[in-house]
C-alpha cells in the first residue's frame, strides 16, 4: 500500500490514494483517533468540513458559548505531559479557549500534516470484494480505507425548523451552531431568539445587553441552573495536577464519568428541611452537580417533583414579574430534557428591553420580511437567531450517504431508528466505527473521557484484526439486537424517556422516537472492556 499524504492545506488536489484507516472529523475524537493510529504506525488521514480544527468548537462561537463540564475535566488525559502543560483559565472554559487548546493540541502531536481541511465527505461506500471502504469528497477527492471511522460528533448536525416565509426575511439571520466567525454586533437592533435550549440560554443575556430590544420565542422551558463561573483558582488546579490519575481515575467511576458527587441517600427518605439543604448546596456550587442530589431524582417522579419545586422557587425569587416567572417554569420531568448552565439567564427577564413570548401553544405562524408573527401579532426584527439545536446523534452520520454489504444505506438499516452495538459498530457496516455513537453514554457523560474509551477501544481493535490476520469485523445480529434491548431497558427503568426531548429525537419531524445514548459509564466501559477480553464477543471476524 503507497503511504501517499493529503496536504492539509491544498484542497484542490485530486489525491485518490488508499490509506490504512480514514476518519471523518477533526475535533476531539478526530484528532486523538489520528494521534492512536500513528502510535500504531497506521497510513491514516481525518477529513473535516471545517477549514480549522476543532469540531463543535469550531463552528458553535456564538456569544456566551462555553463548556457545561469543568475546564480540568474536560480535557484529554492520554498525555500526562499535555495535562501539566496546558493551563486553563475559567472554571468552565469558552469556547476560544477550548479552540485554542485543540489547536495546541493538533500542533504538539504534528496532527495537521494527516487532516485534509474544508473537505465534506459525501459516499462512504463498502466495497465487498476489496474489502475496503471508498470515500467521495466534496473537495473531489475519492479515497479509500481499510477502515473507517465516524469522528462525527453528537451534535454537529444543526437543525433549522421550515417555518413559513423564511426566505422572505429582509433582516439577518444566524444559527448558533453555524455562527459566523468574525462575530456579530447587535448593537441597537430588534434581535429574536427562537428557542430556549442550552444555546439560546447562554446566549441570551449576552444579547440583550446589546439589542435594542430582545425577543425571546419559547416553547419548552429548560431546566438551567447557575455555573457560577469565573477565574480558576491557580491553587486548585495545581492541587489537581498534583494527582491528576487519581482524579480522573475516580471520575471514571461515577455514574456520568465526571467529578459530580454523588448521593446514594434517597431525596423521599430525606426530612424536607434537609432535602432542601442539599439542594441549595448545589445551586451554590453550580453546574451539573445538582444531578447528584439524590440517587432517586431520575428513577422516581414524586423524587423529581421535590428537585423542579426547588427550581421554580428558584425562578420566582428571581423573576420579578410573577407572570414572566410562571412562563419560565419548566413543564417537563427534570433531567428527561439536558440540564442548562447559565449566567444571568433568569435574571435578564427582568431588563425592561427583553420580552418572553410563549409559543408553546401558538406556535410561530410565519415569517415575514419584517419579523415574524404569533397568535396575529407580528414582532418586527432586525435579525434572528435560530437556537434552534441539532439533529442530534444520528444527523451528521445519516448526512453522509453510507452503504454497506448488498449496498444497504445506513439511513435504511436506521429506518426504525438507530441500532448499534455498543454504540461503536453496526450490522452489515464491516469495518465502519463510530465514536460516541447511538446505544453509547455519549452526551449523557462527560464527552472527553467517552472519546477517549472509544478511540482506544476502536484502536485496539484494528490493531487486533491486522495482528490476527483478519480482513473485516462487524457485529453480529444477535449482539446488535441483544445491546439495542438493553440500552431501551436501562432507559425505560428512568423517567429520561417520558418527555419529547433530542435524546428521542423528538426534535426533528418525522425521526423515530428512539432513545439514543446509555445511561451508565462505568458499566458500558466494563461491557466494552469484557467484549474485547473474549476476542470481541458479539462480533464475527473474517
Amino acid at each position: 500500500m503507497a503511504e501517499v499524504k493529503l496536504n492539509s492545506m491544498e484542497t484542490n488536489q485530486k489525491p485518490g490514494v488508499d490509506f490504512d484507516v480514514v476518519i471523518v472529523g477533526a475535533g476531539f475524537a478526530g484528532l486523538y483517533m489520528l494521534h492512536r493510529m500513528h502510535g500504531l504506525g497506521l497510513c491514516a488521514c481525518v477529513l473535516e468540513a471545517g477549514s480549522g480544527v476543532g469540531g463543535t468548537w469550531f463552528w458553535n462561537r456564538y456569544p456566551g458559548a462555553q463548556c457545561d463540564v469543568e475546564s480540568m475535566e474536560y480535557s484529554y488525559q492520554f498525555s500526562d505531559e499535555l495535562q501539566q502543560e496546558w493551563v486553563w483559565t475559567q472554571r468552565y472554559a469558552s469556547q476560544p479557549e477550548i479552540l485554542r487548546y485543540l489547536n495546541h493540541v493538533a500542533d504538539r502531536f504534528d496532527l495537521r500534516r494527516d487532516i485534509q481541511f474544508n473537505t465534506r465527505v459525501l459516499t462512504a461506500t463498502f466495497n465487498e470484494t476489496a474489502g475496503r471502504w471508498i470515500i467521495e469528497t466534496s473537495a473531489g477527492n475519492r479515497v479509500s480505507a481499510q477502515f473507517c471511522i465516524m469522528a462525527t460528533g453528537c451534535l454537529s448536525c444543526t437543525n433549522t425548523p421550515n417555518f413559513k416565509g423564511s426566505e422572505c426575511f429582509a433582516g439577518s439571520s444566524y444559527h448558533t451552531g453555524n455562527w459566523p466567525h468574525e462575530g456579530v454586533d447587535f448593537t441597537g437592533k430588534r434581535v429574536g431568539v427562537i428557542g430556549t435550549g442550552s444555546s439560546a440560554i447562554q446566549c441570551i443575556p449576552l444579547i440583550a445587553q446589546q439589542a435594542s430590544h430582545l425577543f425571546v420565542f419559547q416553547r419548552t422551558p429548560a431546566y438551567t441552573i447557575p455555573a457560577h463561573n469565573g477565574p480558576l483558582d491557580p491553587e486548585v488546579q495545581r492541587e489537581i495536577k498534583a494527582n491528576y490519575a487519581n482524579f480522573r481515575a475516580d471520575n471514571k467511576l461515577l455514574p456520568f464519568g465526571a467529578n459530580i458527587p454523588y448521593n446514594e441517600v434517597s431525596a423521599l427518605a430525606t426530612p424536607p428541611k434537609e432535602r432542601q439543604c442539599e439542594y441549595e448546596e448545589r445551586w451554590v456550587r453550580g453546574g451539573l452537580s445538582f444531578f447528584g442530589a439524590f440517587a432517586d431524582l431520575l428513577f422516581s417522579k414524586e423524587a423529581n417533583e421535590t428537585a423542579a419545586e426547588f427550581f421554580y422557587g428558584k425562578i420566582r425569587e428571581t423573576v420579578r414579574d410573577p407572570a414572566i416567572a410562571e412562563k419560565l417554569l419548566p413543564r417537563t420531568v427534570f433531567g428527561c430534557k439536558r440540564l442548562c448552565v447559565d449566567t444571568g439567564y433568569y435574571q435578564t427577564f427582568n431588563r425592561s428591553n427583553v420580552t418572553l413570548v410563549d409559543v408553546s401553544n401558538s406556535p410561530i405562524e410565519e415569517i415575514a420580511e419584517h419579523g415574524l408573527t404569533v397568535k396575529g401579532k407580528e414582532y418586527e426584527l432586525d435579525a434572528i437567531v435560530f437556537a434552534t439545536g441539532y439533529d442530534a446523534m444520528t444527523g451528521s452520520l445519516l448526512k453522509i450517504d453510507i452503504r454497506g454489504k448488498g449496498g444497504r444505506s445506513l439511513k435504511e438499516a436506521w429506518t426504525e431508528g438507530p441500532r448499534t452495538y455498543l454504540g461503536v459498530a453496526m450490522v452489515g457496516f464491516p469495518n465502519l466505527f463510530t465514536i460516541t455513537g447511538p446505544g453509547s453514554p455519549s452526551v449523557l457523560s462527560n464527552m472527553i473521557p467517552s472519546i477517549e474509551q472509544h478511540v482506544e477501544w476502536i484502536a485496539d481493535c484494528v490493531f487486533y484484526v491486522r495482528n490476527h490476520g483478519f480482513a473485516c469485523i462487524e457485529p453480529t445480529l444477535a449482539a446488535q439486537d441483544a445491546w439495542v434491548n438493553h440500552v431501551n431497558e436501562v432507559a425505560n427503568a428512568t423517567l429520561l424517556p417520558t418527555c419529547n426531548s433530542w435524546y428521542l429525537g423528538a426534535n426533528i419531524p418525522g425521526k423515530p422516537r428512539v432513545f439514543m445514548p446509555y445511561l451508565g459509564f462505568p458499566q458500558y466501559v466494563h461491557k466494552c472492556n469484557d467484549v474485547a477480553a473474549k476476542g470481541y464477543e458479539g462480533f464475527v471476524l473474517n
